[in-house]
Parts: C-alpha cells; structure tokens; sequence
C-alpha cells in the first residue's frame, strides 16, 4: 500500500484546501507577501524578506538520487551525497503532505536557457509569494505550449524533517535532485539561492550529459562587433564588477551554455550581492534596486524604509534578484558567438600571480582545474593570513559530474576554435602578499582586459614566467609597465621565489586529486 501512495504522489501536482496562484505578476505577488506578513516593501520598490536561519546554502545539506541513470556517472563524495530512491519517495511524501496542507500554493512554469533548443520547462510548486517572484525574476518564461513539463521544483522552506536522522540526513533540511523522476525537493531552507542553484546543478549534468554543452559558472558580455568575452572567478574576484563594461552588453552574470552553435544565458536575471553597494561603483547594479526586484536580508537604516547596503548584521551575503531587463546594456539575441576571449579571475593573496597571463590550451585547463583564488584576513573567522581556495572549474559545488570532464569540454572547444584566447588575470595582491603589498587598482586591471579585447596586445611581446610558465606581456595601453612582472615589485626577490614555488606547489598537490 505504502509502495502505491509513493508511486501515486510522485505522479501528481500538490493541491491544497485553499488557493493556487498561478503565474501572478509582481504586484500581485508583492501584495501577497505583504499582506501574509511574509516581507517588507523598501523606500526603493523592492521587496525586501528575511530567510531566516539560512542565509546562504547550506552544501552539506544537499543529495543527488543514486540509480540507473546516475549510479556510474555521477562524482559521488562530499559535494555529491547520495540518497536512495527509497528515502527520496519519503521525503517526497512528506514534502506534497506539507504543501497539501497550505492555504496558499504559487506555482509557476518557467524555462531554463534561452536558447530553446537546450532549454528546459520546470514546473516550480512554493509556499512564499516572494520566492514565487525570485523564479519569475532569475528563469525565463514559457509558451505553455508544452505537453509536459521536463523538471518538477517543490519547495517546502518551512517544512522540518523530523525523522532526519532515521532517514540519513544530516539536518532537518534538505535539497534532493532526481534526475530518473526529473524532481527537486528543496525542504526546510528559504533561502532562494538554493533554487536558483538546484537548477544550475540540473543543467551542469544534463547539458553535460546528453547534449554535448559545457555548463559555465561564469559572466558573459559582448561587443558592440558581436565579439563574446567569458570571465570566470569566485567571490571577491570581480567576476560582476569586470563584466560590467559600459561599451559592452551584458549576456548574463551567472550562468552560461557553450554549445556548438555559440554561448547562451541559462538565466533570465541577475542574483547580484549588495554588501557595500554604491551608486559610483555599481550604477547598473544600485538602479535595478527597484520595484519588482527582490532584495534579501537588508537591514534598513533606523526608523526609515532605506536600505543599508553597509549592514551585514544579519549576513554579508545580502542579495538582490531582478530580471535582465532592468540592466540598460544587454544582449537581446537568443544566443551569441563563441567566445573571443576567456578571463579566469584570481585574487591572489600571495602577491606572486602576474596581473595578466597569456595561457595555452593545457594551461587553460589546469587552471580551469584548479578555479583558484585565496581568502584573507578578516573574510572568515580564524582565517589571519592568506589561505589559497580551490573550487574545480569555478564552480566544484555544482558539478554533479567529475571535473575532469568539464576541463576537456573546455579543451575540445579551445582545440577546436583556434581563435578563443584565454586569459589568466591577477585582480588580488602585487608587490608583495596581503598585508604588506597593494592590491592592483581596478581601473589598471579594466585597462589590461580592454587592451585584450581592442586587440593591442595581439602583436605585443611575452615573458615567460619563471615559476609557472606564464606568458607575461611586457607592455600594455594605459598600464605601467613596472606592474606586469610580480617579481619586480618586490623588495627581496628571493623571498618572491619562495613564495611563488609555495603556490605553485599547492596547485600541483590540488590538480593531482582530478588526475588521481
């Protein structure tokens, strides 16, 4: 009997004693959340709510279903937990019982890629009006013209797992994808990112997978001449502010497809943080703060409806939503060139990376690889000097399959379109480590990533590195050449190659997993 209620609710949309709201505008979903209490409405527009105790993911939290389809595919280890079948049909039990039981449901069909022949239809099912308005801001609409959707997205935020333990989990939440059943169950967190992130997992195994598309985490822009320009890097490396070009249009800032026919946004929005936001330093950002975006866990400024960008009391991780149309230059086209020219972005704390690098194609892998950057003082408890942090491909928490095989999709595409250079490009530390060098000014990296791309550095001429074998320009447009070689910043040049050869030491020890 228990075998057939499994089978029965796994076949059927949640209904409830109440009302289903389906695909309501952002109006209509802001005056819902207001009136439950839910949010507040800021002196910008946007609807500001509080998650409550997760304000960010929660990765140790989140499973993949092993079965036929994923058992000998799937990079199984911390990133990827597994979970049987079994448990999966009880959490979603209790998940479709929970949603049941709400007076209030909002559902919503959306697609995932704008270029429609990689795209996918997710059916989304949530309790909150204001997550409801984050999926109508981050994915894209649909014609509804559909048979049938291809994924399924419950979310119960305020459901607790009570049997946890029993089950296998680690806590009382969960974010469970099966891709045999095409379902995600995200339970016990309102955090939005785990939304918006479930589905980039999604998409990084079936893209991968079934249509010979490399998912990137990463910004995308283009020229006023069509030419694509990619930049990969993790947080605090500039990876929105680089992209952000005032002489270029914007194709996403998060999330992209490499397929044969070009790059395409696997979103239809923006999920930018805000901590120290400004006018001056962030126009486009700062002016899509309005009505119908969704902003989250903003404090206001005392006894007014003014959000303060500097308050990371509740978290630093404060973020706004909105849809790519709030930003003035975007690409309008479905899908754009291949890319003309690849950034990986690394804040390096060190003090030794060269501010630009010329990479070959097997560099290009390894430090795609590698996804490095390093944190520093005061950006985590306990951390008093710089740490190096390695996240494979830029984006290790998402990659349901090995990273291997995303490196040698990168490959296959460097070694196939001969014209794609790539770029490694140092926006963190020279003369000397964190602490007792400078960090590079942003406008001399602005000035190095235009000379790229306006081509003045094509013809210029490359020093190799000493250490990693870097191909280092000797000049560059706007930029001093006594800042492109790291080692002649230093005061002592051995000291220099003590600590380049330690960075260089760790990435070997750090690659050598994935060839393992």
């Amino acid at each position: 009997m228990q075998k057939f209620l499994n089978e029965l609710s796994s076949q059927v949309k949640p209904k409830t004693n109440g009302n289903i709201f389906e695909d309501l505008t952002p109006a209509e979903l802001m005056e819902h959340a207001i009136k439950q209490k839910q949010s507040t409405l800021s002196a910008n527009g946007s609807l500001n709510i509080m998650t409550g105790k997760f304000t960010g993911r929660s990765p140790r939290d989140r499973y993949i279903v092993q079965d036929e389809v994923t058992a000998n595919v799937v990079d199984w280890g911390a990133v990827n937990q597994s979970l049987s079948s079994d448990i999966f049909d009880v959490l979603e039990m209790q998940a479709l019982d929970y949603l049941n039981a709400r007076e209030v449901l909002f559902t919503r069909r959306a697609n995932i890629g704008s270029f429609a022949k990689y795209s996918r239809s997710i059916y989304f099912v949530t309790e909150l009006a204001a997550q409801d308005l984050f999926i109508r801001n981050m994915f894209l609409p649909t014609d509804h013209t559909a048979k049938q959707d291809d994924w399924s997205v419950y979310v119960a935020s305020l459901l607790k797992i009570a049997d946890y333990k029993e089950l296998g989990l680690n806590a009382s939440n969960a974010v469970v994808l099966d891709f045999s059943r095409r379902k995600v169950l995200i339970i016990g967190t309102a955090y939005t990112g785990e939304i918006k992130k479930s589905m980039f997992s999604m998409m990084n195994f079936v893209l991968a997978q079934n249509d010979n598309v490399l998912p990137m985490h990463c910004s995308a822009n283009a020229g006023k001449d069509g030419e694509t320009a990619l930049f990969f890097g993790l947080s605090g490396t500039g990876k929105t502010t680089l992209s952000a070009d005032h002489d270029r249009f914007l194709i996403g800032d998060d999330e992209h497809g490499w397929a044969n026919e070009g790059i395409f946004n696997l979103e239809g929005g923006c999920y930018a943080k805000c901590i120290g936001l400004k006018a001056e330093t962030e126009p486009d950002i700062y002016h899509a703060v309005r009505l119908g975006a969704l902003t989250e866990n903003m404090v206001y400024h005392s006894n007014t409806r003014d959000l303060d960008f500097d308050n990371k009391s509740i978290t630093e991780n404060i973020r706004v939503s909105y849809p790519l149309n709030f930003i003035p230059n975007v690409v309008k086209a479905n899908i754009s060139a291949s890319p003309k020219h690849i950034f990986f972005l690394t804040a390096d704390a060190f003090g030794v990376l060269p501010p630009l690098s010329k990479l070959t194609v097997e560099q290009a892998m390894y430090y795609f690889l590698n996804g490095y950057t390093a944190k520093v003082a005061g950006t985590e408890v306990g951390v008093a000097e710089p740490v190096a942090t390695f996240s494979a491909c830029f984006g290790q928490a998402f990659l349901p399959l090995h990273p291997m095989r995303y490196a040698e999709m990168l490959g296959e595409r460097l070694q196939r379109d001969q014209s794609t250079q790539v770029w490694l490009v140092n926006t963190g530390w020279i003369g000397g480590p964190y602490g007792v060098g400078r960090r590079i000014p942003l406008y001399h990296t602005r000035a190095l990533i235009r000379g790229v791309m306006q081509g003045a550095l094509e013809d210029g001429h490359f020093v190799k590195h000493p250490i990693f074998g870097l191909r280092m320009p000797v000049s560059c447009p706007l930029v001093p050449d006594t800042i492109l070689d790291p080692q002649s910043l230093w005061d002592d040049a051995d000291c220099y190659d003590i600590k380049a050869r330690e960075l260089q030491q760790l990435f070997e020890q750090n690659y050598q997993k994935y060839i393992d």
